[in-house]
């Protein structure tokens, strides 16, 4: 299709730079902005996110969606479907601020995030921070800490890395005791299920590991049937031909959490997801996302 594909993303500057990369893969592209649905919508629903891409999607007036893979809901509408993930940027939470791990953060600092999943496992780590919410986009937020709000923040590092921040990063958290959110690092690629032609475009420029890590990934999230309300990390990586995956649950406060990992076999990357679930679910998960969920 070459650069008669039309790429519909939102309009910050991360969702543009994400879309740049789509668009040069492809060899050329339209990237056509569209607007975030209600985008100050309260409860951290991440899916407001994609409803306006997947909206154009629908109505015919993009090819493609590029989305960020942490915020594309677990069911997607039945006439749309993921068509491509290209190749990952790091997935790693990031500390931005002094310090070059946490245990050099000073006691008692205050540290801001947007994330109830990064609240959780910072609280858990160390429940003397101040733990503080944290909205607006990436230059917002780093704003604010060079102003003073912060004495740090928590972000992701493929989106510092993506706007050419990646100098702010005080350094990465190990997902053992940070475990990413899943699809965090990926761009899903979504399309009309009927769309041959932007289906195959897609899929010419997705990443093998990267579709591996993100299936998996996502089909732990769908067996636990977690939401955007509830603290939950699931990362997955591929090497060596094993597929092993980390997961995490826990309260918001940090006081209770369920950790759990496993190796499985790459070409079944659903299964692996799902008896990850399984597994954190049989260890209290599911209690823990109920009192989660009811306390959002």
């Amino acid at each position: 299709m070459g650069n008669s594909i039309r790429l519909g993303t939102r309009g910050s500057a991360l969702a543009l730079a994400q879309a740049e990369l789509v668009a040069d893969a492809l060899g050329g592209a339209e990237i056509v902005k569209v607007a975030s649905d209600a985008p100050q919508a309260a409860g951290g629903d991440k899916a407001r996110f994609v409803r306006g891409v997947e909206q154009a999607l629908l109505a015919d007036e993009v090819d493609l969606g590029v989305h960020s893979a942490k915020d594309l809901p677990a069911e997607l509408p039945r006439e749309l479907r993921l068509s491509g993930v290209p190749a990952r940027e790091d997935p790693l939470d990031a500390y931005v601020g002094p310090g070059r791990s946490l245990d050099e953060v000073a006691e008692g600092a205050r540290v801001g995030t947007s994330s109830l999943r990064r609240r959780a496992q910072l609280l858990a780590l160390r429940p003397d921070l101040g733990v503080v919410e944290l909205r607006g986009n990436v230059d917002t937020r780093l704003r604010r800490l060079a102003d003073g709000d912060f004495d740090g923040i928590v972000l992701a590092s493929a989106g510092l890395r993506r706007l050419g921040r990646e100098a702010e990063i005080g350094f990465a958290f190990d997902p053992r005791v940070m475990t990413p959110a899943a699809g965090q690092g990926s761009l899903a690629l979504e399309t009309r299920r009927e769309d041959d032609d932007a289906g195959a475009a897609a899929a010419r420029i997705s990443d093998a590991t990267a579709l591996v890590e993100l299936t998996a990934e996502r089909s732990a999230v769908a067996g636990l049937d977690a939401t955007c309300r509830t603290p939950v990390g699931v990362h997955a990586a591929l090497a060596d031909g094993r597929l092993r995956v980390l997961g995490f649950v826990g309260l918001p406060d940090g006081s209770e959490w369920v950790r759990d990992a496993l190796e499985g076999d790459p070409e079944d990357p659903v299964a692996v997801g799902r008896e990850l679930a399984s597994r954190l679910v049989a260890a209290g998960a599911r209690d823990v996302l109920e009192r989660a969920e009811a306390g959002a």
